[in-house]
């Protein structure tokens, strides 16, 4: 068995702060578990099938993660085991979700959340992987499945106002990618296909991946792996209010994943060309701690 070991460090305020973060790597299909400063790393999980979104529920001592599988395939799943990596088990089977993207945990209401890319929709399931439903569905069939401005990406909820957020990031490189915001319930009569409550809440952004909502704030933060000046880029935005989005960190190398420690003042990103990095969260006192791992996806920070 793995022991997991927390490190304290201190922030830029001179609190101090412990945790661990649990890292994706694609190209090695494994996850990572170290030290916020990328010391005590361990290999958790390996023989993953191109994982990419990761979730950790600290008090039930569990991480969740998604596997995009082959996409032609259909043969995407989401898995969940100990904080060391074992008591594995799939608990959303191939076939159900088609390619499933970042995944955002409920604890509270018992529920997991994630995006499915190439079956276009946003979906979720109870905490054992029972009851899955889907809650956005924005195409459907194998020509619609060809336009990646359907496809759902980046996903977190606001369960306060019980609003979900997503992405949708187009083409690599098409200046198309837009978020969308829509209740967490389906309005009563309408369905994942017709709902009438969705909000396209910023466009032509050029390829927002992954999402994190500061609710202590009320600021929402995204990745963006487009091209510069507005992509490779973190992002936030207030949420409650109408403005501009701000650019917080520049000249990531396809910037995909990231969490926040928001007691921390910190954020923690990946980026396709195996970054990890911190930062405040407003982007001052960036540092880049580990390179070339391979290619990184997601990412999380836990207190454990």
């Amino acid at each position: 068995m793995t022991t997991l070991e927390a490190t304290k460090s201190k922030n830029s305020s001179g609190a101090t702060r412990s945790g661990r973060l649990f890292v994706l790597e694609l190209s090695g299909d494994r996850i990572h578990s170290m030290n916020p400063d990328g010391s005590d790393r361990k290999t958790i999980i390996t023989d993953g099938r191109l994982p990419d979104g990761i979730a950790v529920d600290v008090e039930a001592g569990h991480i969740y993660w998604t596997n995009m599988g082959v996409p032609p395939l259909n043969d995407g799943s989401i898995e969940r085991a100990d904080l060391d990596g074992g008591n594995r088990k799939v608990i959303v089977p191939q076939g159900v979700t088609h390619t499933p993207k970042q995944i955002h945990l409920d604890k509270e209401n018992g529920k997991l959340y994630w995006c499915d890319r190439e079956g276009m929709r946003v979906m979720r399931a109870n905490l054992d992987g029972s009851q899955v439903e889907t809650l956005v569905e924005r195409g459907r069939g194998d020509k619609e499945q060809l336009d990646e401005t359907r496809w759902c990406v980046g996903i977190t909820i606001d369960p306060k106002l019980g609003k979900l957020y997503w992405t949708q990031k187009g083409a690599t490189k098409g200046g198309l990618g837009r978020i969308f915001r829509a209740n967490i319930e389906i309005p009563k009569g309408e369905t994942p296909t017709n709902r009438t409550d969705i909000e396209l809440l910023f466009d032509h952004l050029p390829e927002p991946v992954d999402l994190e909502l500061d609710l202590a704030n009320r600021i929402l933060y995204w990745t963006d792996r487009g091209d510069p000046p507005r992509g490779n880029t973190v992002n936030r935005v207030p949420i409650d209010t109408k403005a501009d989005p701000e650019i917080v960190v520049t000249h990531l190398m396809e910037g995909i994943g990231i969490a926040l420690d928001v007691p921390g003042n910190r954020m923690f990103v990946t980026d396709f060309a195996g970054s990890v990095y911190s930062a405040d969260l407003d982007g001052k006192n960036e540092r880049n701690f580990l390179y070339a791992q391979g290619n990184l996806t997601g990412i999380a920070y836990a207190e454990v």
